[in-house]
């Protein structure tokens, strides 16, 4: 069905809208090369590497283990203990490992899902600002003699600039990559923008997606973030001046009611607000500032420049998880993963501030980006080639230095995929740098291009070093000289981080605990395992085994670890 322009109101031209946009200005941006920007954005880290030390590496531990058959799908456990883990992503990468392995290796089984979710993201972000900007209040004024921009082809253009500034965000960039709880919460709050924002103009999917929304989020560990986003889009449907939008209260109501039965059913309540002192304003003040960036900026530019209209709907809505995110950030203490969910209402807000954006604000961004992002890629193909030849001489001793005994491994696959980024850069850049002055999103191409390219060049050409960095391997394989394969290792007080490298990387059973009682007392296993810390005020992670039942027969680090010492013990009298 052909979506009709909406005829202007009576209010329309004395509106303090400060938009003002031409036909020209309103151009989309081409098909092809947005979905090969997304495409740049979403599929490097997909192929090609290990899970990664904490967060994503527990949350893949739990599900291989669930997979494999080694814990309950209903209490997952890693080395026998509970983790108290959301139950539904993990389900969602164990089913996903289930499925596809042993055709696929584990770890890309389940990063699929959520390599998906993100694109899903994305999309929602998109569909958020198009509908949003159908709206009168957020259409541009009409010109005195004709030739402004038509509302359908205005709303298309603001929604390619709200996915060029959330592929932008630096704070989406690692975290959105990786496989955790958080990219399904991420998901649900843009499904829930996206049912706030389309429920004027469609019918059935507004409510369907209101229904899995809040549904998501509770079930995927934010219950208390699902229920306050639940509550703000209630308030916000119930204060909008358009009929369709107070009727959709009501499905927010029964999703926010369903959300909450959710909870007390799953038992998985769970108020983790530790507070914020003031000695960690600064700290939490310059996460805001790298992790927003460059969306905060034009998100403050479309509060101030709207000013008069903060409660229309192109506004409100996606207020509502900018303001349940930074709440969430502070309660918890500066919570990174609390406020990513944020982004997708950031992403919109900054939307809305390209109709408004001076000449000389957009040529500021534009020559920031070309410039900043231009010398991380240089530096980036720079090490590559310190890296494989050893000039520049300095770099690669840094490497050297930096991770010890890391081999070099080349590809031409991952250099083919990296020169044909880096030309795309320099064709974006020549593009950027002509006369290109009418479209809205112009703005944000060089930033999102750049964030996309630098990420492209890392999982390429970076992507063996990052991983001997970062992945668990490496210390598993000098661990497995000295234990045999299949064996029982004790490991009380160990990280759930070590606990999931252990039983992935290195097929042992390990036995975990709390660290409290006596190393060895509650088991037989032959093998003990105890993390240290070198540093003198760090507190020793594990308890310190009895010397007339264990010796110590290996110590161990990380190759990229300076402080923290893994020491390997064998019962004495076993074989």
């Amino acid at each position: 069905m052909p979506l009709a322009r909406p005829a202007p109101g009576p209010g329309r031209v004395s509106s303090p809208n400060p938009a003002l946009v031409s036909q020209r200005g309103a151009r989309r941006l081409p098909r092809v090369p947005l979905w090969l920007l997304c495409a740049a954005y979403v599929l490097p880290g997909l192929f090609g590497r290990d899970p990664w030390r904490n967060a994503d590496l527990v949350a893949f531990g739990q599900m291989v283990a669930m997979a494999e058959g080694r814990t309950s799908w209903w209490a997952p456990a890693l080395g026998g203990q509970g983790t108290d883990a959301a139950l539904l992503p993990h389900w969602l990468g164990a089913a996903f490992i289930g499925l596809l392995s042993p055709t696929l290796d584990a770890a890309f089984a389940a990063r699929l899902p959520f390599a998906l979710l993100l694109g899903l993201t994305l999309a929602a972000a998109w569909y958020t600002t198009f509908h949003l900007a159908r709206t009168e209040a957020a259409q541009p004024l009409p010109f005195a003699f004709g030739g402004e921009a038509d509302p359908i082809d205005y709303a298309r253009a603001m929604a390619d600039g709200a996915l060029l500034a959330l592929m932008a965000t630096l704070g989406l960039l690692q975290l959105g990559h990786e496989t955790t709880p958080e990219m399904l919460q991420l998901f649900g709050m843009a499904l829930l923008l996206y049912a706030l924002a389309a429920a004027p103009h469609r019918q059935v999917q507004p409510r369907v997606a209101v229904l899995l929304a809040l549904p998501l989020l509770v079930a995927s560990g934010a219950p208390t973030m699902g229920l306050l986003a639940g509550l703000g889009g209630f308030i916000v449907c119930i204060a909008s001046r358009l009929p369709a939008a107070r009727r959709f209260a009501v499905w927010v109501a029964a999703a926010t009611l369903l959300s909450a039965a959710l909870v007390w059913a799953l038992g998985s309540w769970r108020w983790r607000a530790v507070g914020v002192l003031a000695a960690d304003l600064p700290s939490i003040a310059r996460q805001w500032l790298w992790f927003m960036w460059p969306a905060w900026p034009l998100a403050m530019w479309t509060l101030w420049r709207w000013r008069r209209q903060l409660l229309h709907r192109h506004i409100s809505v996606p207020l509502v998880a900018v303001l349940v995110a930074l709440g969430a950030n502070l309660a918890m203490g500066g919570s990174d993963r609390a406020l990513m969910l944020g982004l997708p209402g950031l992403a919109v807000l900054a939307a809305f501030a390209l109709p408004t954006l001076k000449r000389s604000a957009s040529a500021a961004i534009d020559w920031f980006s070309m410039f900043f992002f231009s010398v991380c890629a240089i530096t980036i193909w720079v090490m590559f080639v310190a890296m494989h030849t050893g000039v520049p001489a300095k770099p690669a001793a840094n490497i050297a230095k930096l991770a010890p005994g890391f081999e070099p491994q080349f590809s031409w696959v991952a250099l083919a995929i990296a020169l044909a980024g880096s030309a795309a850069w320099l064709a974006l850049v020549r593009w950027r740098s002509g006369r290109q002055r009418e479209a809205l999103w112009k703005s944000l191409v060089l930033p999102a291009g750049g964030v996309a390219l630098c990420w492209l060049l890392l999982m390429t050409l970076w992507l063996p070093l990052i991983d001997y960095a970062r992945s668990p391997r490496p210390l598993v394989d000098r661990i497995a000289r000295v234990v045999p394969a299949q064996a029982c290792i004790e490991a009380p007080g160990v990280s759930p981080v070590m606990v999931a490298a252990l039983e992935y990387f290195g097929g042992w059973r390990v036995v975990a605990g709390d660290g409290k009682a006596t190393a060895g007392r509650a088991t037989s296993c032959p093998w003990l395992l105890r993390v240290t810390r070198l540093r003198a005020d760090a507190v020793a992670s594990s308890p310190v085994p009895d010397a007339a039942s264990w010796e110590q027969v290996a110590e161990e680090r990380r190759p990229t670890e300076r402080d923290e010492l893994t020491l390997l013990y064998r019962r004495r009298g076993a074989p």
